[in-house]
């Protein structure tokens, strides 16, 4: 082989970028598209996430800041029941006064 195959760059085995396995002589990954010019060189480090620490989530503490100490019990206040009643008595009202 020539010259050209010498100073073209070795293809990882995985991309670094996207951890997929990128196919012998391929000029870029088939899954993210990275090759040595716009990611992947010979010392750069496998993908290996995002390295966030490990933290346990308290839910309950999230709750009580996000939306306050006090939780309200769900359901339908008061208003709105008696708002209902009142427009069914209206249009019942209505129905039968109509009809005459």
């Amino acid at each position: 082989m020539g010259k050209r195959d010498q100073n073209k760059p070795k293809t990882p085995e995985v991309c670094p970028v996207c951890s997929e396995d990128v196919p012998p002589h391929a000029l870029s990954c088939p899954e993210c598209g990275a090759d040595h010019n716009s990611g992947w060189r010979e010392d750069a480090q496998t993908y290996a996430g995002l390295d966030l620490p490990d933290e346990d989530f308290n839910y309950d503490q999230f709750v009580r800041e996000e939306f306050g100490s006090s939780l309200k019990p769900p359901g339908i206040k008061m208003i709105w029941w008696i708002t209902a009643v009142l427009v069914i008595i209206a249009s019942v009202a209505l129905y039968f006064l109509a009809g005459r």
